[in-house]
């Protein structure tokens, strides 16, 4: 036993977001993970099995997971509760997220942990509308590796034609999202069909298991391998003991720094040497990496303001500095996200107020032309935010810790988002612009000005 628990341990981790509609089966289907894997505490089964036993109650696999009080109250789960399950390859922490929409706030910081996700839909009630907003809400964090669990097919006695027409349905809407599913699978969670093991009962399908599934995905690449940045928290200056130093702290969010080092601070664009990595009863040290709380002094004495962003001077950093951005969005708060109205936007160590410049697309109405005012609460879509000023920042596909926000509405945190692309004002607003200058130039001046490029070089 003593040996299993060291396996476990030096084993790989993932972390799996399990979502769904209220009642589709997410809670039964994890605890059928956990059970027919052996990952529970010993006796926990079969003490659980004995309770119900006890009082009269049919056994239920979802009360594995039902370990909080107002759970039990309500049959519905409310909260992102953290469940560590082990395969043959690795360990995972599966995030076992709330279907019901007034949790939406809770399932968005559950999955917000994750990297993959299994999306549980009931045959016999089909694809929610709850199902579309949990599948954009996975697009709008940007977890790409998904597979779609279809639940309880053993109340349709296994039907092929049930589990298609989901498919089918389901698929097309998550490819407009351009969500990508690594499989569709037909399953009985509480009967333990193609959950583990391959079921017999639905000899028509052949493909993975929900196990097999998981354990085909991969982790993503390390922050440690991305470029060097650190959002620039705080700077401390001591007079005790004639201490002249300017000490620039910071969480360091990818990448690693060295003393000596060139780096630059956005979007100041100041520049400087490091010259030391300040510790505080510790080794001195000389490099420090992702993940570290870090301290720095520099040779060059230059004036920077908390919520910059350092990057090496000499490295390609995917940062951007940018008044203007496309996100994808999620709006939680009371009252509707509205225009001409200011927001906290904080993104990082950074804070400046931000106003909603437009609404390009709202989850649920795919009205071709249609305009939108406002973004309610549980509504997510694609906006353009214009912010009071420029920013450092990156897309989220860059550096997820850099391209995350969140909006504050009256001390509310009202929404959360990721940032798609920085739009510079210029580029944003350049397009009826030239397109007019041109037509007025290639009137006046037609043999010089042939090409739409040569304006800007020319002018």
């Amino acid at each position: 036993m003593g040996g299993q628990n060291i396996l476990f341990n030096e084993k790989e981790r993932m972390d799996i977001v399990i979502t769904g509609h209220v009642d589709h089966g997410k809670s039964t289907l994890v605890g059928r993970l956990l059970a027919d894997t052996a990952s529970l505490p010993q006796g926990k089964l079969e003490g659980v099995k004995n309770s119900c036993e006890k009082n009269g109650r049919v056994f239920e696999y979802s009360m594995l997971l039902d370990a909080l009080e107002d759970e039990q109250k309500q049959g519905i789960t409310i909260d992102s509760a953290r469940i560590f399950f082990k395969s043959k390859l690795r360990e995972y922490v599966i995030i076992d997220a709330p279907g019901h929409i007034e949790f939406l706030r809770n399932m968005l910081s559950g999955a917000s942990r994750a990297v993959s996700a299994v999306l549980v839909i009931d045959a016999v009630e089909g694809v929610a509308e709850n199902s579309k907003r949990h599948g954009l809400l996975l697009s709008l964090l940007g977890i790409s590796q998904v597979l779609v669990a279809v639940n309880k097919l053993d109340a349709l006695d296994y039907s092929e034609e049930a589990f298609r027409k989901i498919k089918n349905e389901y698929g097309e809407f998550l490819d407009s999202l351009n969500v990508k599913p690594s499989a569709f699978i037909p399953v009985s969670a509480r009967e333990g069909e193609n959950i583990v093991h391959l079921s017999s009962k639905m000899a028509w399908y052949q493909g993975k298991t929900i196990l097999e599934a998981l354990d085909s995905f991969h982790n993503l690449p390390s922050n440690e391998d991305l470029f060097f940045a650190m959002p620039l928290q705080d700077i401390y200056r001591f007079s005790n003991d004639n201490d002249e130093r300017r000490i620039y702290v910071g969480n360091i969010v990818s990448g690693e720094i060295k003393t000596g080092d060139f780096v630059r601070f956005l979007p100041s664009n100041k520049e400087a040497h490091i010259k030391n990595i300040e510790v505080w009863n510790a080794p001195e040290k000389t490099k420090a990496k992702t993940g570290e709380a870090a301290a720095f002094t520099l040779k060059e004495e230059i004036y920077v303001k908390s919520g910059e962003v350092m990057i090496k001077a000499d490295e390609n950093a995917s940062v951007h500095v940018t008044s203007k951005i496309r996100a994808n969005l999620i709006w939680l708060g009371h009252h509707p996200l509205v225009f001409h109205k200011n927001y906290l936007f904080k993104l990082g160590s950074a804070k400046v107020t931000a106003q909603l410049e437009k609404v390009e697309k709202v989850l649920g109405d795919e009205q071709i032309g249609k305009e939108h005012s406002d973004l309610k609460k549980n509504e997510c879509g694609s906006v353009i935010l214009s912010l009071s000023h420029p920013i450092a920042l990156s897309a989220f596909y860059d550096n997820a810790v850099l391209g995350r926000f969140v909006l504050v509405d009256n001390y509310d945190a009202a929404g959360g988002g990721i940032v798609l692309e920085s739009i510079s004002e210029q580029n944003a607003e350049k397009g009826d612009f030239e397109e007019e200058l041109f037509a007025l130039l290639k009137k006046h001046f037609p043999h010089r000005f042939t090409d739409q490029n040569q304006i800007l070089y020319q002018i």
